[in-house]
């Protein structure tokens, strides 16, 4: 079991997310997951840093502590041959520390290059996939073309390679992105604990490590946790169908205006009982992902990363997913170094 701390980058500037990265690491945290956003998801937020410049940063700054994106879009805002060069360069920094986070995008950070944003699903799901292949295609080495029904690459070499290329992680939410996940990917990304998510993407072949992220909120008063993840994450309970199709945070302000203080405690665990934090971790254990990323809409970032270090490690680490691999007759997965 690894455990991975997120850092909102909707809600800190890039030197206080740096910071945060070291605190992690010191913390006993395996590695950390950065959201890739232009826009926040609301402007109370109020910060949304280039994830690849503190990426940089975090790798200089720290010695074993695994990055990851959660998750960039490789088709739109940026191309496909950007985020190849991006995430080689991010893996040479962090000498072999990072892990690509992939997935289709929200209409919020990509409508912003002028182009427009796929209306359909599957259409998303087909550009990720010649994305996919492009950015394979040039880890390989070497100069080269591709001709895809939506993306296009033209005599194009990256020059600086790691010997091994990072691991891609490809976000997902039903069948067809999991079996995405396995035919392009080395490993499966999710934002619930589906059990038929990762089923299917075992029986598509996929044999990688398996990331979910976990809603919690921390604080010491358990009402302050959750008026906090109120105020800056009530976004989360809209929903994907949602998330991912608002195109700026003032959309997302008026979709949320209704959300009560109730709604957030029936996602995000609030609070400061570790107990009731293993309990919110389980029902991803129990559906077979063993990366929980813990991702914390509390007021405190400092108190929860001791808090996490204090009294939290040692009880989400016991919670092993081997377990419920044995239990269901499942292979072991293949553990990517992070």
């Amino acid at each position: 079991m690894r455990i991975g701390y997120k850092l909102a980058a909707e809600a800190f500037g890039p030197v206080e997310l740096i910071r945060q990265a070291v605190r992690a690491e010191r913390a006993g945290f395996d590695f950390v997951e950065i959201s890739d956003h232009f826009h926040p998801w609301l402007d109370v937020q109020g910060h949304s840093p280039f994830a690849w410049t503190v990426l940089g940063a975090i790798a200089a700054r720290t010695e074993q502590l695994g990055l990851a994106t959660g998750v960039t879009c490789p088709t739109v805002r940026y191309h496909p041959a950007v985020i190849a060069q991006a995430a080689a360069t991010v893996a040479l920094t962090s000498q072999g520390r990072f892990t690509l986070g992939v997935g289709s995008g929200e209409r919020l950070n990509e409508h912003v290059v002028g182009t427009g944003f796929p209306d359909s699903v599957r259409m998303r799901h087909r550009m990720l996939r010649e994305a996919l292949e492009i950015i394979r295609l040039l880890w390989r080495g070497g100069y080269h073309s591709y001709q895809g029904r939506y993306l296009q690459l033209s005599d194009a070499r990256v020059f600086d390679l790691p010997d091994e290329p990072p691991p891609i992680a490809v976000a997902a939410g039903g069948p067809a992105a999991a079996r995405l996940a396995a035919d392009l990917g080395d490993g499966l990304f999710a934002t619930e604990p589906l059990p038929d998510l990762v089923e299917n993407y075992r029986r598509s072949g996929g044999t990688g490590p398996r990331y979910a992220e976990v809603p919690v909120a921390w604080a010491a008063d358990e009402q302050a946790a959750a008026r906090a993840a109120l105020k800056t994450s009530r976004w989360a309970v809209t929903g994907w169908k949602v998330m991912s199709e608002l195109p700026n945070p003032a959309n997302f302000a008026a979709a949320t205006g209704t959300v009560r203080e109730e709604d957030i405690r029936r996602q995000f665990t609030c609070g400061s009982d570790p107990e009731a934090y293993v309990e919110a971790a389980r029902p991803y254990v129990d559906a077979g992902f063993d990366h929980l990323v813990l991702m914390n809409a509390g007021p405190d970032p400092d108190g929860f990363i001791d808090f996490y270090h204090d009294t939290l490690d040692d009880r989400l680490r016991s919670m092993d997913a081997g377990v419920t691999e044995q239990r269901s007759g499942a292979g072991a997965a293949r553990f990517i170094p992070n």
